[in-house]
């Protein structure tokens, strides 16, 4: 049977083009066809080569090599030696300063807390911007020009421009000038704040963190699992969760939306069957109970991801939607969980000591004097240990007047955390472990007294709670009897009890905030101030 030509309709369309680079080898002057094997019943095979080859190509570039920016903290580096190079820098105009005979203008890229000093004057291409009036406080522009010792007291080296490129104007309403404004004001701009010196720092601080993170547990054996966002079960029994459902209209339709649209059964109550997933969906509030079932399989395992709780709290340690990251650790009982939380909490404060010294420096100078030392406190000293009992008891004789009552039983709160961190332990992070299981979830293994459970709490100081953790209770009669007491619906977590049916081993993990992370290594007093676009009641912009 003869062969059927190949068909190209459009030479130079993308389509065909991107097919035909599938099975040539455009990087040689003459294209051949490549392939790793042979398909004879295929159009290209070898009798029909020809065909394909003496089709008309078009002629191509390789896509360019992707080469990291030079950025201001790249030029400001004592690692860099940059004097006499003509450079390129691109950012954002924090101040501009007209002299008679030179103008000194500071640009930002947000790769540092410093600005770049640039100087100029009427002979640089482009300074026709400047006297216009375009090269304002909130532009973006393009430089160039020769790196020179700087004059000036405030920074070693500064940039001696030759030419000028306004990218982008700035309207006179910026709202971020030279002057300084409230935080609460900032919050109503969090799409423009993070120009600003405290929200610029408190956003790489994070990042260091966040890298922090990933480079403690994947060093150390952990694999990362993508818990989903969208669950059935409340991992914490607390019923603080977000409804997630497509039974009331899509944000397209909300302005016509009658209530008697939603499903109803006949006694008046909604009909989950007929939504999305047929039955109540919540946003989560952990990934922990899924870390759990990777952790039986693959031994030690963490989540790093959003997570969400409807409480309708207005304080400055609370938030709807904050980050959360969970290890479970399997074959290891509560020393070993309190043994992995001190470990990760003294790396990443070290890792942002070590790399983040100018915004922790910024921190300690004009957000919390003394936060430096504090955090090395904290990275150096040994972590203390003691019983919820013991706790209980110190704080009982402790000459001091609490908000809230202490006695044996009790939650404790921030007030009581905080005493025992920074007064009773001169501002040692202290663990309190074993604590009476009807305060405590319902998945923390009993201890052979009956009245507590395997839990523990990191405490530092000016946050109280930083991390909260537990044995996991793997054995399935006493798991069984803590959801029977509790009166939680066992077949919502059918999955869950399967764990301790097959294979089910000690294990243990732990919850850190992170937010209430950053905040610790930031001095933040306020949680909504150190996520890029707080979730609060109320509020939901940006």
């Amino acid at each position: 049977m003869a062969t059927r030509p190949l068909r190209i309709a459009k030479p130079y369309s993308y389509a065909a083009y991107a097919f035909l680079s599938l099975h040539l080898n455009t990087s040689t002057p003459k294209p051949s066809f490549h392939r790793p094997f042979p398909l004879p019943s295929s159009p290209f095979s070898s009798r029909n080569r020809r065909l394909f080859c003496s089709a008309t190509l078009p002629s191509t570039n390789t896509v360019p090599q992707f080469r990291k920016k030079l950025k201001v903290a790249d030029v400001k580096s004592e690692q860099f030696d940059s004097l006499g190079n003509t450079l390129v820098l691109q950012g954002w105009v924090r101040t501009l300063r007209l002299q008679s005979s030179v103008t000194f203008l500071e640009i930002n890229d947000g790769s540092c807390l410093s600005n770049m000093q640039c100087v100029l004057d009427s002979e640089v291409e482009g300074y026709d911007q400047v006297e216009s009036g375009l090269v304002t406080t909130g532009a973006s522009v393009w430089v160039q020009g020769v790196v020179v010792k700087s004059q000036g007291a405030k920074q070693k080296v500064e940039l001696k421009l030759n030419k000028i490129v306004v990218v982008g104007k700035s309207d006179p309403s910026f709202p971020i000038q030279k002057k300084r404004v409230s935080r609460e004001f900032l919050r109503t701009k969090a799409h423009l704040r993070a120009r600003t010196n405290t929200f610029g720092a408190v956003a790489r601080v994070r990042n260091a963190l966040a890298y922090a993170t990933h480079k403690f547990f994947q060093e150390n054996g952990f694999v990362w699992v993508s818990s989903p966002i969208i669950t059935a079960s409340d991992c914490e029994g607390a019923g603080e969760q977000f409804c997630v459902t497509t039974l009331i209209p899509n944000s397209h339709e909300t302005t016509d939306s009658p209530v008697d649209a939603i499903p109803k059964m006949k006694d008046g109550l909604i009909d989950w069957s007929q939504d999305f997933f047929g039955k109540p969906a919540f946003l989560t509030v952990s990934g922990q109970l899924n870390a759990e079932t990777y952790a039986t399989s693959l031994s030690d395992v963490y989540t790093f991801g959003p997570t969400f709780r409807a409480e309708n709290s207005h304080t400055s340690r609370h938030l709807a939607e904050f980050w959360m990251i969970e290890p479970e650790l399997a074959f290891a009982d509560l020393n070993d969980d309190m043994a992995c939380a001190t470990a990760y909490l003294q790396f990443v404060i070290r890792h942002i000591l070590d790399n983040c010294k100018e915004d922790m420096e910024f921190f300690n100078s004009w957000i919390d004097k003394g936060i430096i030392d504090r955090l090395s406190n904290v990275a150096e000293k040994d972590v203390l240990q003691i019983t919820y009992t013991e706790a209980v008891d110190l704080l009982s004789r402790a000459k001091k007047k609490f908000e809230f009552p202490v006695k044996w039983g009790c939650d404790l709160q921030s007030e009581h955390e905080r005493y025992i961190t920074e007064e009773a332990f001169g501002g040692c992070p202290v663990i309190i472990r074993d604590y009476p299981k009807d305060i405590k979830a319902f998945y923390m293994r009993q201890n052979d007294d009956g009245k507590t459970v395997a839990a523990m709490d990191m405490l530092v100081p000016k946050i109280g709670e930083l991390i909260g953790g537990s044995q996991r209770e793997e054995r399935l009669e006493h798991l069984e009897a803590r959801l029977d007491d509790l009166k939680l619906n066992k077949d919502a977590y059918w999955w869950y009890l399967d764990l301790r049916r097959y294979g089910s081993v000690p294990h243990a993990g732990f919850g850190l905030g992170f937010e209430r992370l950053v905040q610790f290594a930031t001095g933040m007093d306020n949680i909504r101030d150190v996520i890029p676009f707080p979730r609060t009641p109320g509020s939901a912009e940006f």
